[in-house]
């Protein structure tokens, strides 16, 4: 089967381009290879190509920056639009990453697909935006709503706390927001798992959650971090406000799995477990 996969450069798509090749035949793209900005580049290589798959990891994701960045983070993320569009002209399956970011984190009990998305950032409008998009075309596709990435590679929490803990005696860290740390490697290989189902194209349409399995929160996360490898900083839990990151979050990101594990028979680890296994490929 041939499969277009978008976003190679980054954390998620460069763990996808591993997992996803054995396969059939994988073309990964970058914005050299395909420029989100670029309708006519977009429409050009999949009508090139006529992949089976289209699987998007490509997108706008510097939360705190988009603030000031709207057009362009809109603009880069609402391309997830004209692949579904040319996914649909070709009836290709598209499968399309986003966010717990498109709510709001009021919620006391973890989210399930259908409750009502209420963004408190740009970057999680943008993100919303995109789903609808991707929903409007009339494609066949999925939406994998995921919590907290990070992998062991590119800028991300985990990079960011053994980098500070390097130079800094105590870190501070947010303990008022919730939610499962989920890996790029365990989401690429989820993926891989549900796409080699032979029953693939009869399962439905639609958005499913597929985060790591537990709760923490950023204090949680980081404390995990240096007991397993790195240096012993002090970790000290702070509020969102006393943080005062540009974008706002939600205060709970927990994702409920239960449609995803009931739909492809397949969900990712606890976070903890799948942590331990990242931190030991990590020199």
């Amino acid at each position: 089967m041939k499969i277009l996969l978008t976003g190679r450069s980054g954390q998620v798509g460069s763990a996808l381009e591993r997992a996803l090749a054995p396969l059939g035949n994988l073309t990964a793209v970058d914005r050299a290879g395909m420029d989100l900005l670029d309708a006519h580049a977009i429409r050009a290589k999949v009508k090139e190509l006529k992949p089976a798959i289209i699987v998007n990891a490509a997108a706008y994701t510097a939360v705190d920056r988009a603030e000031t960045e709207r057009e362009a983070v809109f603009a880069v993320n609402a391309a997830a639009g004209i692949l579904a569009e040319e996914a649909r002209k070709i009836d290709a399956l598209l499968i399309h990453f986003s966010t717990d970011y498109v709510f709001d984190g009021e919620k006391r009990t973890p989210y399930i697909e259908s409750d009502a998305p209420a963004p408190l950032n740009v970057y999680g409008a943008s993100k919303l935006v995109s789903e609808r998009l991707v929903a409007a075309s009339g494609c066949r596709h999925f939406i994998f709503r995921a919590s907290w990435v990070y992998g062991p590679a590119s800028r991300n929490f985990l990079r960011a706390i053994l980098a500070a803990a390097d130079s800094k005696p105590e870190l501070r860290v947010v303990d008022d927001q919730h939610g499962p740390p989920t890996s790029s490697a365990a989401l690429a290989v989820a993926l891989a798992h549900i796409l080699a189902r032979p029953d693939l194209l009869q399962r439905p349409s639609g958005i499913y959650h597929l985060s790591a399995a537990g709760e923490t929160t950023w204090y949680g996360f980081a404390k995990e971090i240096l007991e397993l490898k790195g240096p012993k900083a002090r970790v000290t839990p702070i509020s969102s406000a006393e943080y005062g990151a540009p974008a706002r979050r939600p205060g709970n990101s927990m994702l409920d799995n239960t449609k995803a594990r009931n739909t492809f028979g397949f969900g990712l680890d606890h976070w903890r477990d799948v942590l331990a296994a990242v931190m030991r490929t990590m020199h």
